[in-house]
């Protein structure tokens, strides 16, 4: 039975979860300021925007490899270890990406690594969120909490991460970047308490090769063999469909004949309507209808974008869009905090790691996809689109056995190996 619910921030009396955040938001801040430092840096040494663009998308796309590949890692070996040496190796990696003259085939594949070993760190953390915030509401109230702090990153990326990359240069934002790892490192081996690696399945038992097909085949099995799980990854992978018009911000803006100042308040409007759809569901939205309103808010918020090809200023898009960011973040909040609940605690960090990268690689699919139909059509013909696919994709995940389930997702199959709310 839950407990009373409280204010979001309550969660930071929990000094385990105040250092998880921390460390969460330190990484963040530094991997807005990297995006933009290399985009910067790309162009600057190549002139070619197609090839800023391609670097733009390597911080996204290969985080599904790892956590395809390498979340079974976080079901290995204690999860507060794997974050921390997972940060240390990122660290170590972003290092040479700030010399000047590091070639440019060799910048690309320690991209791709520093991105795919976030997914260990992704997958390790979303696994022990369910121990660190074990009562009550309290996990979703971690998730609402996360997902307001890095949105309003995000919002202040985009407010001073140019300016600020402007002064220093991109090579010292690079390096700012390596920082932060070593910072959250820190923070995560001084503030999380240790605990011992999860109990393991028969698929853990094996070694060798069979890491990578035994190990890897179950964690994808506990996803997509659950109906009510596979329907809330679904949901949250979604919200790719949701961001991708961000990346059309420039063009729309133009196509609208607005000032370009605008195109700071068209990117800055998601992240913000994502703040206060975090505010709304973990403060007035009941205990009881989280779960209901997962599949409905995720349709919902396919509308707004739809409507925003009719919009006749950059105003109401700015509110359009910020409408879609809100109603995505009161689906993606429980959707998030019910995964994690229901899985059981062998699989956790190979189901979690799957979830968060399939995430962020929506994301940079989407806006590649978007990117492709604005230049068949428009901006504003494209961002349409994606509103539309994403409410149809949610409507048919309402149609299924599994979105009919998730109400009931808590209650099946998380057994005694998941945290009870």
């Amino acid at each position: 039975m839950r407990h009373g619910r409280g204010h979001a921030a309550s969660v930071f009396r929990n000094p385990e979860f105040r250092a998880l955040w921390a460390a969460e938001l330190v990484s963040v801040a530094g991997d807005q300021l990297a995006r933009l430092a290399f985009s910067v840096l790309v162009y600057g040494r190549t002139g070619s925007a197609a090839w800023a663009a391609a670097v733009y998308a390597l911080t996204f796309l290969p985080a599904l490899l790892g956590g395809v590949l390498l979340g079974w890692v976080a079901d290995r070996l204690p999860r507060r270890r794997v974050m921390v040496v997972a940060d240390a190796a990122r660290a170590l990696l972003v290092l040479p990406l700030a010399w000047p003259g590091l070639p440019f085939a060799l910048l690309c594949p320690l991209l791709v690594l520093v991105v795919v070993l976030a997914s260990p760190h992704s997958a390790a953390q979303g696994a022990l969120l369910p121990d660190v915030l074990s009562h009550g509401d309290e996990l979703e109230r971690g998730f609402a909490v996360r997902q307001i702090t890095n949105q309003t990153a995000q919002i202040a990326g985009f407010a001073v991460g140019g300016v600020l990359v402007t002064l220093i240069g991109p090579e010292i934002a690079i390096l700012i970047n390596a920082g932060t790892f070593l910072l959250s490192a820190l923070v995560v081996r001084l503030g999380v308490r240790r605990r011992p690696a999860p109990p393991r399945g028969p698929g853990l038992a094996a070694s060798g090769f069979r890491i990578f097909t035994t190990d890897i085949r179950e964690g994808a099995a506990a996803v997509f063999t659950h109906p009510g799980l596979r329907t809330l990854a679904a949901a949250v992978w979604l919200v790719g469909c949701y961001v991708a018009p961000e990346a059309l911000a420039v063009p729309f803006v133009d196509e609208l004949g607005a000032d370009p100042a605008a195109v700071g308040l068209l990117m800055a409007a998601d992240p913000a309507g994502s703040v206060i759809g975090a505010v709304i569901v973990s403060r007035w939205v009941p205990d009881a209808w989280r779960e209901r309103v997962i599949i409905p808010a995720a349709a919902l918020a396919g509308l707004p974008l739809v409507a925003s090809l009719f919009a006749p200023n950059v105003a109401v898009v700015v509110v359009l869009w910020g409408l879609t960011g809100a109603l995505c973040t009161i689906s993606l909040v429980p959707a998030q905090a019910v995964f994690v609940r229901t899985t059981p605690g062998a699989v956790r960090g190979r189901a979690t790691g799957l979830a968060a990268s399939g995430l962020i690689a929506a994301q940079g699919l989407a806006i590649l996809v978007c990117g492709g139909l604005a230049q068949i059509w428009s901006a504003g013909v494209a961002v349409a689109v994606c509103g539309a696919g994403g409410l149809a994709a949610a409507l048919a995940l309402r149609a299924t056995r599994g979105g009919r389930a998730v109400s009931a997702a808590h209650r099946v199959d998380g057994g005694a190996n998941c945290a009870t709310p």
